[in-house]
């Protein structure tokens, strides 16, 4: 007989068929129940659903996604949550910040206050549905040919979004933080839309968690000189400590 627990998850599954993303308030309202109710159901044992950023999502491992944003969406989440509010206290009211892809972008948005007025660039789905949430956020959103294996878009020809754009923040994200090969990530169409809003930006933040330490994707970012500052949950152990202390790279941490 089916449970009360497995109706609920069974129906909430239902209309992410039809939709991306349900939030965790109209999820809550769809079923009758308290937002407390859903999340034991997500989280008392595995099911079809996950709970990221507020929202319920289909688990990418269910739906047979590709490897970067389905499988690292769910690693992690409370390193990336503390470094994400960090990060979103550093927007101020009409602030343009350029937002990268992966996984720790919709945090940061989440985290944002809900009544600060400012602009987002973007190039990536998940970074997009987070930011389209935020009604005093106006956002831009880069085209291009769609990957779907990290869910962005990269620009075609000569021309690029940010040619026209000077961030006033750019949040960069990494899969790797190295002493000797710097800041590395999976995929090489990330490269472009990262590199130009790091040299278009007035400051440029790189966002990784600690769990992204002493390690080398193939990938690269660049130094990690190029960074004003860098966000993570706690601090490295050597080399890299010794690294960030040379090149006078500030660390913030919650």
């Amino acid at each position: 007989m089916e449970t009360r627990r497995e109706e609920r998850i069974g129906k909430l599954a239902q209309a992410l068929r039809r939709i991306d993303k349900i939030h965790l308030k109209e999820a809550a309202r769809l079923l009758g129940v308290s937002e407390m109710t859903i999340r034991r159901d997500l989280n008392e044992q595995a099911s079809c659903l996950v709970l990221l950023g507020g929202y319920i999502v289909s688990d990418p491992k269910s739906a047979q996604a590709h490897y970067f944003v389905s499988d690292q969406q769910s690693h992690n989440v409370n390193k990336k949550q503390r470094l994400a509010k960090l990060a979103a206290s550093l927007i101020n009211a009409n602030d343009t910040v350029f937002f990268d892809c992966g996984t720790t972008m919709p945090w940061v948005i989440d985290a944002i206050d809900e009544e600060l007025p400012f602009t987002a660039v973007c190039y990536a789905i998940n970074t997009f549905l987070a930011l389209k949430e935020k009604k005093r956020c106006r956002v831009i959103l880069s085209g291009g040919e769609f990957h779907p294996d990290n869910a962005v878009f990269s620009p075609h020809g000569n021309l690029s979004l940010l040619d026209e754009i000077c961030p006033t923040l750019a949040f960069i994200s990494a899969a790797g933080l190295d002493a000797g090969q710097g800041a590395t990530c999976y995929n090489f169409n990330e490269l472009p839309m990262k590199q130009q809003a790091m040299a278009r930006a007035q400051r440029t933040l790189l966002l990784a968690d600690s769990s992204k330490y002493h390690k080398v994707l193939p990938a690269r970012i660049g130094d990690l000189s190029r960074f004003d500052t860098i966000i993570s949950d706690e601090a490295p152990s050597e080399p890299l400590a010794t690294c960030l202390r040379q090149q006078n790279i500030p660390l913030m941490l919650p």
